[in-house]
């Protein structure tokens, strides 16, 4: 005669989910993901609407208890929220120093507050670098060894991956490819440098040549699109975007010798033009050596590639076995 199984042993450990946070200039993107990272819930919101930075973070909480409620979770099923934010960020500590495009951000002790509002394990790291950290591990840059991933939207980020592990830098600020100066003079940047490749390549200043050039109000779809059918003025802006882009990253090939560039971002949506330029111009111009180990491909990950990267950051720093 057998007996009945019992209940104590049918129990279950609740299923465990990541909420991913990617902030830009431009969005608010905030997603629930499974421990593949597989996007299971999305939302994104303008960023422009929450000029406080008060309100923003109200935003950001309040979008966390809207996707756990809409998913009918409670908070033991999260493992933790990650965060990309686009400006200089003290992984360790969790701190925002600044937000180059985002004003009234200084020295912010986010995970702080975010703990203490959300009763979850937070963590906060620059987006570009996440951004690197999803496409090492997931995608376009997946079996590098040493890779310099960028972003290229409202700002122009960067990450790198030096011998399988992303490098941060004294401060935990490295990475910041938009704001390498490449002239001696030029425009004033909003890190408050001058001549920094961002003030060339950002979104707001190839629309706002765009404008000039078609006389009226463009998208950046548009603008790749009409490149695609051999539009010489969207091509002009298009191959002047690549050669100041080529020209930065001619003195990092040189520098740090990567396997590999992975270029991301609303920008990198221009396709053959963009690359095919780059491609061309680092071939003539980094030193032969280097030049000759190097690809550069367009991320994988697309849009999602942030808010990957920040699962990725809680899975690999959350200390709660899953």
């Amino acid at each position: 005669m057998t007996s009945e199984p019992s209940l104590l042993y049918c129990y279950t450990m609740p299923s465990k989910f990541i909420i991913g946070i990617d902030l830009g200039g431009t969005n608010l993107k905030i997603a629930l993901l499974d421990l593949r990272y597989q996007i299971k819930d999305k939302e994104v919101l303008n960023t422009q609407k929450f000029i406080k930075k008060e309100n923003l973070i109200c935003a950001i909480i309040d979008s966390i208890n809207k996707i756990i409620e809409n998913n009918k979770l409670s908070r033991a099923n999260i493992l933790g929220v990650g965060l990309g934010l686009p400006g200089p960020i003290d992984y360790e500590k969790g701190i925002v120093h600044f937000f180059p495009n985002i004003p009234g951000w200084r020295e912010v002790k986010l995970k702080t507050i975010l703990e203490r509002k959300l009763r979850l394990p937070v963590f906060v790291d620059n987006d570009a670098k996440l951004m690197s950290l999803a496409e090492y591990k997931l995608g376009a840059a997946k079996g590098s060894r040493n890779t310099v991933c960028i972003t290229l939207g409202t700002g122009v980020g960067g990450g790198i991956i030096i011998n399988g592990s992303l490098y941060r830098g004294v401060s935990n600020a490295s990475g910041e490819i938009g704001h390498m100066p490449i002239n001696e003079k030029g425009p004033r940047c909003n890190c408050g440098g001058r001549a920094c490749l961002e003030t060339y390549i950002g979104n707001n200043r190839i629309l706002k040549e765009a404008k000039r050039l078609f006389r009226r109000d463009i998208t950046l779809e548009e603008l790749s699109y009409l490149a695609g059918k051999q539009n010489r003025q969207a091509q002009t802006i298009w191959l002047r975007v690549a050669g100041r882009l080529a020209v930065a990253l001619v003195g990092v090939v040189n520098l740090l010798n990567p396997d590999c560039i992975v270029i991301g971002g609303g920008v990198a949506g221009a396709g053959k033009i963009l690359f095919d330029n780059i491609r061309k111009i680092i071939a003539r111009q980094a030193m032969s050596v280097q030049a000759g180990h190097v690809k550069v491909f367009k991320a994988k990950l697309g849009n999602n590639a942030g808010l990957i990267g920040a699962a990725i950051l809680v899975r690999e720093n959350a200390k709660v076995s899953v």
